[in-house]
């Protein structure tokens, strides 16, 4: 299963321990961003692993139609990359956890973590103030080395399990069905 950073299989793995899914067959693996997609299936090919999984960012669906499309895991440029195991989010993984848990969850994670008093002050930063909290929480995600990996898993311990982001739960169930 291909992830294009940490914070990705943090969230994966925090959803499939809420639901008490066993995953023990399933390499979940970091491409350390989304253009070593190629070069990791090509070379996953080449091991004769053929049963890839992965989850991208909306902005790179075009890219990631190209590459499956280049290995022949999928036929043609239309056809729904879910067919060929690959669930996209719509901007990122960041932003369908925030739209899935909604601005009172990740606020109680937030000070959970001791970091609402963080969120406050760089609410109040001049360039965040016309912004909305979706995001300026978005934002705040990524300001400080760490917060980001943490970020998504953190909110999908904390979110009613019928409110999971859609890619991350397809992703899932997907990997249970063993494809």
């Amino acid at each position: 299963m291909l992830f294009e950073g940490r914070s990705d299989i943090l969230a994966f793995r925090a959803l499939a321990r809420r639901r008490e899914a066993g995953l023990d067959a399933v390499e979940l693996v970091e491409l350390g961003g989304i253009t070593n997609l190629r070069g990791k299936l090509r070379s996953l090919q080449a091991d004769g692993r053929t049963a890839v999984l992965g989850l991208y960012d909306g902005a790179e669906e075009r890219y990631v139609r190209g590459v499956l499309r280049d290995v022949g895991l999928i036929d043609d440029s239309t056809a729904d990359l879910r067919t060929a195991g690959f669930f996209g989010c719509e901007r990122d993984l960041e932003d369908e956890v925030i739209r899935a848990a909604g601005e009172e969850i990740i606020l109680e994670t937030l000070a959970a973590r001791g970091e609402l008093t963080r969120f406050r002050v760089f609410q109040g930063q001049p360039a965040q103030r016309g912004r909305s909290i979706e995001q300026q929480l978005h934002r705040f995600a990524g300001t400080a080395a760490g917060r980001k990996a943490r970020f998504a898993a953190d909110v999908i311990d904390a979110v009613l399990l019928e409110r999971m982001p859609r890619p991350l739960t397809e992703l899932l169930d997907a990997a249970l069905r063993g494809r």
